[in-house]
């Protein structure tokens, strides 16, 4: 017998069903959180720095969950074959990949003196720590730990010699810092003639005392000798690249005991033909004497790196280009000469100086090869830009597609040398792939100084590199060849004495 249900029935069903109609959106209101957390997760750990992050969360199972971003630095190290080992003939420490490493940097810029403003990135605001983290990995093999004791003591009573452009600068300053970092007393180490290392005067020579060894620097952006035109040459050839000839410094440092050369950021149109604007000449011949020019000296390049960027981009505006740096080989100036054409000739001739003038018994000869700029939506003149990167490039790199003809050129040079004994006197450092995914370690924004806030977004630096940062890396590379060609040695001399 059915009966009518009561108000108070009525009323507990209404919100029975009320009650259903809710929990039907519950997994959708659970899934709806869960995403706004994992975003909010990820959010912070790219964007804060990574100390913080360490300190906040704890992730089991590194290799699992972050493999994508090789962040496991240890992983499968044990399976490979140490490089300074004769099992390890084979392997090419180019090819590999970035893995995160807690045990870098290898420095802090704060502790070492022999930086120039512009590479203190974290001391001049950059506010991630991210691109002092990194370590390359080879595939098939372990490099050595980098030792300074060590290498300076390989060191002790010789000198070490890089020759370039400034990028071959960053490298040059990142190994001093390197080497300092086992140095109690840095009192000990001095520029020779008394220079600051903030005033390029053309070579700058610092001395290691307790190691009676010198780590130099040569700057010479081409390599070859660049000097005034033959008479009667074009109103608009203002200097020649004398493509048959070594820049003139090379008397200095023939006889070093390691020569580092680079070059190839020089080998463009804007620091070759097209060369300087009227109003280029004028400022830089009278602010040498300006307060806010007070490290300047010279021109293109002769006085300190920054403040020459820097008017170049704030304060000229006149478009009136005049006489430019053309190609001469013998007396001949080549009008027609293509950039290209002229930088394959210019490393003929590093080769040929080589087997010349380098005596091989005493000196170790690297070529680094072309580091990628890494500017997007324009280059330095035209608001390019990269302080937005903060992690490497984990798939194929998008660098300018000069960046491999530049390496192109360099590797055909070398291949048709590869058979004779030319390219035996030259330990090659192939950082241009490697580098060419690390758009995250440029100095952007943050070159300008301590003291001076960070650079226009319009007036970005995405050509230098952060210190610490990838230039040491190259540094670990050369140690690695370095230590190899001196074990290779040894073996074969005890080869050889026990046949004798």
């Amino acid at each position: 017998m059915s009966r009518t249900p009561s108000e108070q029935e009525l009323d507990a069903m209404d919100s029975f069903k009320k009650i259903k109609f809710f929990r039907l959106f519950e997994p959708s209101l659970g899934i709806l959180g869960f995403f706004f957390v994992t975003v909010f997760v990820i959010c912070c750990f790219f964007y804060m720095d990574y100390r913080d992050v360490a300190n906040g969360f704890q992730f089991s199972n590194q290799t699992e969950k972050f493999v994508w971003l090789n962040f496991d630095g240890s992983a499968g190290e044990d399976r490979k074959v140490e490089f300074l080992s004769e099992q390890s003939n084979g392997c090419d420490v180019f090819e590999g990949d970035w893995v995160w490493d807690e045990n870098y940097p290898l420095y802090q810029s704060k502790d070492c003196r022999f930086l120039d403003d512009g590479f203190r990135c974290s001391e001049n605001g950059r506010p991630d720590l991210f691109y002092t983290k990194w370590r390359w990995q080879p595939k098939h093999c372990n490099l050595p730990r980098f030792d300074a004791k060590m290498m300076l003591e390989k060191l002790r009573n010789k000198r070490l010699v890089f020759v370039g452009d400034s990028i071959g600068r960053n490298q040059w300053e990142s190994l001093l810092c390197m080497l300092a970092s086992a140095v109690p007393r840095k009192d000990s180490i001095y520029e020779v003639n008394g220079s600051p290392i903030t005033k390029h005067k053309g070579f700058l020579v610092f001395k290691f005392m307790d190691y009676n060894c010198t780590v130099e620097y040569y700057r010479a952006p081409f390599l070859v000798l660049q000097s005034r035109p033959p008479a009667n040459s074009s109103p608009k050839v203002r200097t020649t690249l004398k493509l048959d000839q070594m820049d003139w410094s090379s008397l200095k440092w023939r006889d070093a005991d390691v020569l580092v050369f680079n070059t190839g950021h020089w080998w463009n149109y804007e620091k070759t033909i097209r060369g300087f604007r009227s109003s280029d000449m004028k400022i830089a011949l009278t602010c040498e004497n300006e307060p806010s020019w007070k490290r300047t000296s010279g021109v293109f390049g002769y006085g300190n790196l920054w403040n020459i960027e820097t008017w170049k981009k704030d304060i000229f505006r006149i478009p009136t280009f005049i006489r430019g740096c053309y190609f001469q080989e013998g007396s001949e100036v080549k009008m027609e000469m293509k950039i290209d054409s002229a930088y394959r000739k210019s490393i003929e001739t590093v080769i040929g100086w080589i087997r010349r003038e380098v005596n091989i018994s005493k000196t170790q000869v690297f070529y680094r090869t072309y580091a990628p700029v890494h500017f997007r939506g324009g280059n330095w003149r035209t608001g390019g830009s990269c302080h937005l990167e903060t992690l490497p490039e984990l798939g194929s790199s998008l660098v300018p597609s000069h960046t491999w003809a530049r390496y192109g050129i360099f590797a055909d040079v070398i291949s048709a040398h590869i058979n004779t004994s030319d390219i035996k006197k030259l330990d090659v450092l192939y950082v241009t792939n490697m580098t060419s995914r690390r758009k995250d370690g440029h100095s952007s924004l943050y070159y300008l100084g301590p003291n001076a806030g960070i650079a226009s977004i319009h007036r970005q630096d995405c050509s230098h590199w952060c210190l610490p940062g990838v230039p040491d890396t190259w540094n670990e590379l050369l140690y690695a060849l370095f230590l190899k060609r001196e074990a290779s040695h040894t073996r074969n001399s005890s080869t050889s004495r026990a046949q004798a």
